[in-house]
């Protein structure tokens, strides 16, 4: 990055498509959340599924993700529990 000289933003994710739903089901089951999930239908569906383009990182600085979606939202998860105040 020391030597990124463009101002085009460079995605950096595991390039995984995921609908919203099941990102919202995963983070729920790694935080252990007991509770019950309410979609409200009501509101605009908005963008139903994420994927990062991940190509600038490949083709600009060699990167590609060593870690998966879930085992990162796992560490994250760990590390805030651990340090949250």
């Amino acid at each position: 990055m020391e030597k990124y000289e463009s101002a085009e933003p460079v995605n950096l994710g595991s390039g995984r498509e995921i609908s919203i739903r099941d990102l919202m089901i995963l983070v729920a089951r790694l935080c252990k959340f007991p509770g019950e999930i309410v979609w409200d239908s009501t509101k605009p569906d908005g963008q139903p599924r994420r994927c990062l383009d991940t190509t600038r990182a490949r083709n600009e600085f060699g990167w590609s993700a060593k870690t998966t979606l879930e085992d990162g939202l796992a560490k994250t998860i760990a590390w805030y529990e651990a340090n949250a105040k």
